[in-house]
């Protein structure tokens, strides 16, 4: 049951504010977003989790806690609706081997009742896509989609969808980040329109039909939502993702004509939100109490879900016997440590081709194994990069890259797992100085192959892993300095290994 407990278990909200009509209806809203695959429990890292970690989510866990969720709603006199908020797809070999197909077999176990699309469900393009919305019995949303165009999704995709709960509708609003062209494989037919004009369009057709909550389904990001509650007039709710961002408390924004408010369940399954709503005759939210529960490992797995993932995991095992590529020689890890290494290159340059950078960069203790020569296998990979990690592209000046890699650098003589393995940018440094002064000198390479001396106020694109985006190893630049940032890139194990096979 949603248990009134400390962080970090629970996470809980009073009430936003006191009711100022007679109740109609009482409802609970269940969210989640950004799933990204993290079927199997994961570590507080994200990654997959191992032996002697605390391990947080995954599938089977969840189910038994929307169940919870569920029945606690039932208890109070309130109907619960679950609503997904966007990047379902992509993060794990769940999503590589059955390509959406094991998200839309466990969203229906779970009962899903709706779900925005967010970018990465457009990763392998619109057939997979269609084929996913195929498999999925609850309707997929985006209000600034136009499909008109593709034929694998034309008529697919659906702007809103209206719940009715006695006298009351909610009508629920798909919203997707327009950035999706360039940072997904969406293909030429599809059009992602301005989600401020979609917004507003989809309220008044939702109003035009008479008394109504309006909830924003947002793909969109925290900033993007807290802009949309202030210049869209009679939106109640924003249950948001993209920005994997928790938010609880919840951020109430005053609207043109109502204050709205706008909440996040983190990302990866290790949080399922939930808000209470009490609601007036004309759709008004007299009172909205949230919950948001951390996916704990005392929460007990569902046996039938956790035999679902067993079954979808079977023959991942085969995918990790794949030979993927060759290679001439081996490629040892030992140095990566305390000096560039042929592997750290290796994964640096596989980021920043794939992601269209400037720069790649590695952290020497992220790659946990070498290659093999010869044949090499999905697992060898697996085995050199196993964190689960996928790839950002961020865009930093010249001067916070210096910063980035004073602290690369800073442990030297000792190896440490911060060294940086670069490609497109080479330095120099001496180690006898103290630490913050080590790199003497620093160049990025042109587009033409010519070196040129790194610049401090110049902006540079860098492609890195999540590790690194999130200020893992000492690299809080990357998290803080970011002038913009793309992330929740392709895995970066699923590159390598695209790149072995060229």
């Amino acid at each position: 049951m949603f248990r009134r407990r400390t962080l970090p278990i629970l996470l809980a909200a009073p009430a936003l504010r006191p009711a100022a009509a007679q109740v109609a209806t009482r409802m609970s809203l269940l969210h989640m977003n950004d799933f990204h695959s993290r079927h199997e429990p994961i570590a507080i890292t994200s990654a997959a989790c191992r032996a002697g970690e605390t391990c947080f989510g995954g599938s089977a866990r969840i189910a038994t806690a929307i169940a919870e969720a569920r029945e606690a709603a039932r208890a109070d006199g309130r109907a619960a609706l679950l609503l997904e908020a966007g990047d379902a797809f992509l993060g794990s070999l769940f999503f590589s081997h059955h390509e959406g197909q094991a998200e839309a077999q466990v969203q229906r176990a779970w009962g899903v009742q709706g779900m925005a699309l967010g970018n990465h469900e457009f990763d392998l393009g619109p057939e997979v896509l269609a084929r996913y919305i195929a498999a999925v019995p609850f309707p997929v949303l985006s209000a600034n989609l136009d499909a008109t165009a593709e034929p694998a999704l034309a008529g697919k995709v659906r702007p809103t969808i209206a719940f009715r709960r006695e006298a009351m509708r909610v009508v629920v609003v798909g919203l997707t980040t327009p950035d999706t062209p360039g940072i997904s494989s969406p293909g030429p037919n599809l059009r992602f329109t301005d989600p401020t004009e979609a917004a507003n369009r989809a309220v008044w057709e939702a109003r035009r039909e008479g008394p109504a909550t309006v909830v924003l389904l947002s793909h969109l990001g925290l900033a993007a939502d807290r802009r949309l509650a202030a210049e869209v007039a009679g939106v109640d709710m924003i249950l948001g993702g993209h920005s994997h961002t928790l938010v609880a408390p919840p951020v109430v924004v005053e609207g043109p004509d109502r204050p709205v408010t706008i909440v996040q369940a983190g990302a990866h399954g290790r949080w399922l939100g939930r808000l209470d709503l009490d609601l007036a005759a004309d759709g008004r939210v007299t009172l909205a109490a949230q919950q948001m529960r951390e996916m704990t490992a005392e929460i007990a797995e569902d046996a039938a879900v956790a035999a679902l993932v067993a079954q979808l995991a079977a023959p991942l095992e085969a995918v990790r016997r794949r030979v993927v590529g060759r290679l001439p020689a081996a490629l040892g890890n030992a140095a990566c440590g305390s000096a560039p290494c042929e592997i750290g290159t290796l994964v640096a340059e596989t980021m920043r081709a794939a992601l269209g950078a400037e720069i790649g960069w590695q952290n020497g203790g992220g790659v946990r194994a070498g290659l093999p020569g010869g044949e090499v296998t999905m697992g060898d990979v697996l085995a050199a990069l196993p964190f689960g990690n996928t790839t950002a592209r961020v865009v930093l000046r010249g001067a916070a890259l210096l910063q980035a890699l004073e602290n690369g650098v800073g442990r030297l003589p000792a190896p440490s797992g911060r060294f940086p393995q670069t490609a497109g940018l080479r330095f120099t440094l001496d180690a006898a100085r103290p630490p913050g002064q080590r790199v003497t000198a620093a160049e990025v390479r042109e587009a033409n192959g010519s070196w040129r001396a790194l610049e401090p106020e110049r902006a540079y694109a860098v492609a890195t892993n999540s590790f690194l985006r999130r200020g893992g190893d000492g690299y809080q630049v990357f998290a803080d300095a970011a002038l913009e940032a793309l992330d929740d890139g392709p895995a970066l194990d699923d590159l390598l290994a695209r790149a072995l096979a060229r």
